[in-house]
């Protein structure tokens, strides 16, 4: 496993990848804004809508490769407001169902966090469906239970409001 920065003439190269990835995601469960049916253009179409922020550095994407392909990403949102220049935003941790528990996205999560700190940044937040497969590798990272907010979104399903769990992490 590598995990490597993409750009965003390297996030573009790899729109199909990158957009296989969250769909396959989407199809196995994962509440990360979208709900069943989801096609796979709808997915690179995502990705394309993150090229801007990408290119001005508004956001960083990291890939986790295993043989060669992307199985895994995430993304550090770095456009916060003038008074939270110390905090990003961690979205989009994936991994693609055939790659999944390997220790791609604790490594994607280190590796995020190792990013946040070259961009300065030392408060980190997240949010996951509460009961989530994703939700007990945060408390191992050390992320911090902020609340649970009820019916905050829909299940990948689409068929029920699930509660949300809201994280946060001070890096030293």
């Amino acid at each position: 496993m590598t995990i490597a920065i993409l750009d965003a003439a390297g996030a573009e190269a790899a729109l199909d990848d990158l957009a296989t990835v969250l769909h396959d995601s989407v199809l196995h469960g994962a509440s990360v804004n979208f709900v069943q049916p989801f096609p796979l253009a709808d997915a690179r179409a995502y990705w394309q809508r993150q090229l801007p922020d990408l290119r001005t550095g508004k956001a960083v994407l990291l890939v986790a490769r295993q043989d060669g392909d992307i199985a895994g990403t995430v993304m550090l949102g770095l456009d916060t407001p003038p008074n939270q220049p110390h905090r990003a935003d961690v979205k989009k941790l994936l991994v693609h169902s055939r790659a999944r528990r390997r220790g791609l996205a604790r490594a994607l999560m280190q590796a995020i966090e190792s990013e946040a700190r070259r961009h300065g940044r030392s408060l980190l937040t997240l949010d996951t469906e509460h009961g989530s497969a994703a939700e007990p590798l945060y408390h191992s990272l050390g992320y911090i239970l902020l609340g649970i907010m009820p019916g905050y979104a829909l299940s990948a399903d689409g068929t029920a409001a699930q509660p949300c769990a809201f994280f946060y992490k001070t890096l030293t």
